[in-house]
C-alpha cells in the first residue's frame, strides 16, 4: 500500500471519530481545507463516499463505517506498539491525555501528578475538563475519570479514590427560617439549589436511600446552576438547601457556615475511576500512572 494511502487513511480515521474536520485537522496539526482536499482525494481513489458532510456534522457513510470498523483497530494496535517502544529508552516516554472532571482532577489527579511527573520527565500529561461524560474513543483519549456508576461495563475501570457520599446542606440562617426537613418528602416545602445536568440538559434529581428504599427528588427552588463552586456559594448564602458530594462540603460544615439535613438518607456510592477501552494495549508510561493513581485501602 502506499505510503500517501496510509496517511490519508489516519486522516480519514480522525475525522471519523471526532466527527469534526475542526477538531480532526487540529489534532492532526493540519489545516481544515488540506484536511478536506486529503478525504476528497482518498475518496476519489476508493470510488466510494465515506464521509457525509453538512454544515453542522459529519458522520461516516455505511462504507465509511466499515473502513472505520475494519481498520481502526489495526491502527490503534501499531501506535500501541510504537509507544510501547519506550520500554527500550532508559525512561518511559509519551504523552497520556484524560478527560475528567473539574473536581476530579483537582482533588485526586493533581495530587499525584505533583509527586509523579518530577520522575518521570519524558511523560507528559494533558488534562481536559469537561463536566459532561466524553467518548474518550471518538475523542482519542487515554482515559477518562467519572464516578465508578458511570463507566461503561466495556471499559477497564481502576479505582483511584473511595467511595464517596452526597451531603444535603443548608446555613444555619435558612434553616432558623425554615425546619429542617426529616425526609426526602419534606423537600417540597423548601428553597433547593438545583444543577443543571450538562450533558442531557435537565436537572440533576436527588438521589436518596435508607433502608433500601430508594427515592429519586426533582426539587424547586429559585436558583440552579451548572457548577457546584456556585452552588455552594448560593448555600451558604442562605438561598436554600445543597446536594452535593461531601468532600465539597467538608470546609463548611467544619467552619460551621452550613450544616446538614437528612444525613441517615446519604448513603456511601463508588468513588471516581479512570477507565480506558478493554481493547487498547496500555504503554509503559501508561501503566506507571495507572499504578499510581490506584487507591489503596
Amino acid at each position: 500500500m502506499a505510503r500517501d494511502t496510509l496517511s490519508d487513511l489516519t486522516a480519514f480515521l480522525a475525522v471519523a471519530r471526532a466527527r469534526s474536520f475542526t477538531r480532526a485537522a487540529a489534532g492532526l496539526g493540519v489545516s481544515q481545507s488540506a484536511l478536506s482536499q486529503t478525504i476528497a482525494g482518498l475518496e476519489e481513489r476508493l470510488g466510494v463516499r465515506l464521509l457525509t458532510r453538512t454544515t453542522r456534522s459529519v458522520a461516516p457513510t455505511e462504507a465509511g463505517e466499515r473502513l472505520l470498523t475494519r481498520i481502526g483497530p489495526h491502527f490503534d494496535g501499531i501506535e500501541a506498539e510504537l509507544a510501547a517502544l519506550g520500554e527500550l529508552r532508559e525512561k518511559p516516554a509519551g504523552t497520556i491525555r484524560i478527560t475528567s472532571t473539574e473536581h476530579a482532577a483537582a482533588t485526586r489527579l493533581w495530587p499525584v501528578l505533583a509527586g509523579f511527573l518530577p520522575h518521570y520527565p519524558d511523560i507528559k500529561v494533558e488534562l481536559s475538563i469537561e463536566a459532561g461524560l466524553t467518548d474518550i474513543v471518538a475523542e482519542r483519549f487515554d482515559a477518562g475519570v467519572r464516578l465508578g456508576e458511570q463507566v461503561e461495563k466495556d471499559m477497564v475501570a481502576v479505582r483511584i479514590g473511595p467511595d464517596l457520599r452526597m451531603a444535603a446542606v443548608a446555613a444555619p440562617a435558612y434553616l432558623a427560617r425554615h425546619p429542617a426537613p426529616q425526609t426526602p418528602h419534606d423537600l417540597a416545602r423548601h428553597g433547593c439549589i438545583n444543577l443543571r445536568l450538562p450533558t442531557l440538559g435537565g436537572f440533576y434529581p436527588w438521589e436518596f436511600e435508607k433502608d433500601g428504599r430508594v427515592l429519586n427528588v426533582r426539587v424547586e427552588g429559585s436558583l440552579a446552576f451548572n457548577n457546584a463552586r456556585l452552588i455552594l456559594q448560593a448555600a451558604e448564602a442562605g438561598f436554600g438547601i445543597a446536594f452535593l458530594p461531601e468532600d465539597h462540603v467538608q470546609e463548611a460544615l467544619a467552619a460551621g457556615r452550613l450544616a446538614r439535613v437528612l444525613a441517615d438518607w446519604c448513603p456511601l456510592f463508588p468513588g471516581f475511576h479512570l477507565y480506558y477501552p478493554s481493547r487498547r494495549q496500555p504503554t509503559p508510561a501508561f501503566t506507571l500512572l495507572v499504578e499510581a493513581l490506584r487507591h489503596r485501602e
